[in-house]
């Protein structure tokens, strides 16, 4: 099972990292969120897209030369300017909500990325680190 970690930001805000049940990183919040609220309801979000994403398969390659479009929600995949794979999963009112932390050198190791957000964001286990 996988654990949501939520911290503070140095601006006062909150974000949160998704880790896989191996405690690898798997995603991190694309955005500061204000209140613990708003970032609680952020994790339930990826866990509920990044699952309807891989059932209906909604992952958009932008690596390739002809990109098909898919609707939102949907899984990004895209080169950063490293040249390395990353991945953003992006919510139904177009906002990203989650992407990978690191670059992946394969686009199979990013796809497999994706495919562990879908597994361990839902149910995961919230660690609260703000109230340390």
């Amino acid at each position: 099972m996988g654990k949501f970690v939520i911290k503070k930001t140095p601006s006062g805000g909150f974000n949160f990292s998704l880790f896989a049940s191996n405690m690898e990183k798997i995603a991190v919040s694309s955005q500061v969120y204000t209140t613990k609220a708003a970032c609680k309801n952020g994790m339930v979000s990826v866990g509920k897209h990044a699952v309807k994403c891989i059932e209906e398969n909604k992952i958009e390659d932008q690596t390739l030369k002809k990109v098909e479009g898919k609707t939102c929600p949907k899984f990004e995949i895209y080169f950063d300017k490293a040249g390395l794979y990353r991945y953003r999963l992006i919510a139904s009112n177009g906002e990203s909500i989650a992407m990978s932390e690191d670059g992946y050198k394969s686009k199979s190791g990013c796809i497999n990325g994706i495919k562990s957000v879908s597994v361990n964001a839902p149910n995961a286990e919230i660690i609260d680190e703000t109230q340390k």
